[in-house]
């Protein structure tokens, strides 16, 4: 493609408060920096007067002021930032006392609650009092089983108010996910809804917390939300643990008090999906995620106190911890809960409009399905406020890039991001000053040593290779919980290249300067030796209309390894010869002859995580006979047994 999909003005540019950044780093350490690209360079030359540059910029208030920036040794992983400060996370969301809206509520059922910043502020001092005398404080986990409403902000702030950490798991996790994730961080408090409504249900979940209570005999307190289900009673719930509500608990009403904690003090616990063994428990320290997200929402998102942010996400992906940093720039937030299906496929684009959101988030998947549906919202919504789209989950096609400038709107920044759970944040993601290429990240993040290293370390420019990060950043995690050596820790990300952080992610560097992300890495095709990205074959399946979502993987087959694809159609489609070879032809046309499927499959359901990325992994392994380590970690387990024995595949 020669010319960029969107290009930001000169005046707009000027505007941004990345601009603003860069101008004051040029000014501050009397250096020239003509645009990104010299800024990001400067960010990694520079590391340590870079993140000092964050914390002076953004006014980061520290209790105890930090003897440094940054102390490291010869390799990653082996760092520490801002030795000796001390500092609390909730104090820098809720510096803003005012009644403009902070928390915009959004059940399916059409419900609305709104927080302002002050009420907000007020909800976290009450709650605060009530943890407090409830026995919280530095290092207790609190965790919640919880949707995306309101209260759930409320009880994170509140946690890390005390310095405590959080948790949070989503009403739709599986009874086994949760256990696996609860039970071994073994919280004092659990948070819980007494039910959720999703796709115009209505879903009870006192069964599924009386098994998680169970299996939790160190609780100390249960407080109950009943949300959905208002007749829910004490007597309900079976626990040693004290039983509480929600209005019961506390009084909304004083200033919250703010414990200082060290930089690298366990802020949040996120799980890995879970799909290859029990969930992994990532230990995120509060000074880091305050800092990069920070970063993100300041400089890459062009966050603002005027601005009204959304992303769509449950409380179990980290989109949630992401979109709750929002607060910090003033912003406010809008949480919806509920399908965004339901009860059409415009849900989600009436909210922008009606709430005047200028900042949305998504999933790749949820762009695609828009398109799917004949979604055509330039037509049909005014759209006035929003200048920007973040999708991340999965890349994002080239057409779903071409979708949202033809019919969603032309003038926004269209940025696909791209991290994980594992940093609770991104490696390559928006840029507000440069234009959006078709199909690319905009950048690699600020900090962030981000390069493509092939299989023998070296760089690979204009290459496919893993996506690797070849400096200590703020938003490492602090480790996994309970593994006192790091040993688990380091196998995870530090084995491949030892010192070297390798994500996991099949990516290519840009000539602009942007990244392609071709897939996860252990989901690589491999025919005849040559490796393959899944979301290659993805972005040409997703151009026949007929099929709604595909999944590939790589089947063993005589001494090599076969293309395998598993499509799911529209109702009332049959996959036919025709359309196999309309399959197989677009694919072939558009990459090689390597990507075209060696079969291709009809199956009524594909399987996915919670936070809705398809799993080749776990089909993979039942193609080939081998089990399944945590089914409970998916969001429809019984989709995989449609992939088993298929007579197909023999």
């Amino acid at each position: 493609m020669q010319h960029p999909l969107w290009t930001p003005s000169p005046e707009r540019i000027a505007a941004t408060r990345l601009d603003a950044f860069r101008r004051y780093v040029e000014a501050r350490h009397a250096v020239r920096l003509a645009d990104y690209p010299a800024l990001h360079a400067w960010s990694i030359a520079e590391r340590a007067a870079f993140w000092q540059a964050i914390v002076d910029f953004f006014e980061v208030r520290f209790h105890a002021q930090p003897s440094g920036v940054l102390e490291e040794g010869p390799a990653m992983p082996d760092a520490r930032w801002f030795p000796g400060a001390t500092l609390n996370f909730a104090e820098h969301l809720l510096r803003r006392r005012d009644d403009r809206a902070a928390l915009v509520a959004i059940g399916e059922d059409g419900s609305r609650e709104v927080l302002s910043h002050a009420q907000l502020a007020a909800h976290v001092a009450g709650l605060q009092r009530s943890l407090r005398e409830a026995g919280v404080g530095i290092g207790d986990r609190v965790a919640a089983f919880m949707p995306n409403t309101w209260q759930t902000v409320v009880g994170m702030l509140a946690t890390a108010s005390l310095g405590a950490t959080w948790s949070s798991c989503s009403p739709d996790f599986g009874t086994q996910g949760v256990i696996d994730r609860f039970g071994q961080i073994e919280p004092k408090v659990l948070i819980a809804c007494a039910g959720y409504r999703y796709a115009g249900k209505n879903l009870d979940l006192t069964a599924k917390l009386n098994e998680i209570l169970a299996s939790l005999p160190t609780l100390q307190h249960l407080l109950v939300v009943p949300y959905a289900r208002a007749e829910a009673r004490r007597e309900d719930y079976a626990s040693p643990a004290r039983i509480s509500f929600w209005a019961d608990f506390y009084q909304p009403g004083g200033e919250p008090e703010f414990t200082p904690v060290a930089f690298d003090a366990p802020l949040y616990i996120l799980y890995s999906s879970g799909t290859t063994g029990v969930p992994k428990c990532i230990v995120h320290g509060t000074g880091g995620v305050l800092l990069q997200h920070l970063k993100e929402h300041g400089l890459h998102t062009d966050l603002g106190a005027d601005d009204t942010l959304f992303y769509y996400t449950t409380c179990g992906w980290m989109m949630w911890n992401w979109l709750a940093s929002g607060l910090a720039l003033g912003a406010t937030l809008v949480l919806y809960d509920g399908s965004p299906f339901h009860p059409g496929a415009e849900r989600l684009m009436d909210l922008i409009d009606a709430e005047n959101i200028s900042l949305f988030g998504t999933s790749a998947k949820y762009i695609a399905a828009l398109e799917k549906a004949g979604v055509k919202p330039r037509e049909t919504h005014r759209l006035e406020r929003l200048k920007a789209i973040l999708s991340t989950g999965s890349p994002l096609a080239h057409e779903s890039f071409d979708y949202v400038y033809r019919e969603i709107k032309a003038d926004l920044c269209l940025s696909s991001i791209s991290g994980g759970t594992d940093i609770v944040s991104c490696f390559a993601l928006g840029c507000p000053v440069m234009p959006v290429w078709r199909g690319e990240l905009q950048c690699k993040g600020l900090g962030m040593a981000v390069e493509v290293w092939n299989d023998d370390g070296a760089a690979a420019q204009g290459e496919k290779g893993e996506l690797v990060c070849t400096r200590h950043f703020p938003a490492m995690p602090v480790g996994f919980w309970n593994d006192a050596d790091g040993e688990k820790f380091r196998t995870a990300y530090f084995e491949t290249f030892p010192g070297i952080w390798a994500h996991g992610d099949y990516a290519e560097e840009t000539a602009h300067g942007g990244m392609v992300i071709h897939g996860r890495s252990d989901a690589v095709l491999n025919p005849g030796g040559v490796r393959i990205g899944t979301a290659e074959i993805y972005r040409q399946v997703e151009k026949i209309d007929e099929v709604l979502e595909s999944i590939a993987i790589g089947q063993e087959w005589q001494g090599d390894v076969r293309v395998v694809l598993f499509v799911r159609l529209r109702e009332g489609v049959a996959l036919d010869d025709a359309l196999r070879e309309r399959i197989c032809t677009t694919i072939r046309a558009n990459t090689t002859p390597r990507h075209v499927p060696a079969k291709i499959i009809a199956v009524g359901d594909i399987p996915r995580t919670i936070s809705g990325k398809i799993v080749e992994l776990a089909v993979r392994n039942v193609v080939h006979g081998r089990p399944v380590k945590n089914t409970d970690a998916l969001a429809n387990p019984e989709a995989l047994e449609q992939f088993r024995e298929l007579a197909e595949l023999q």
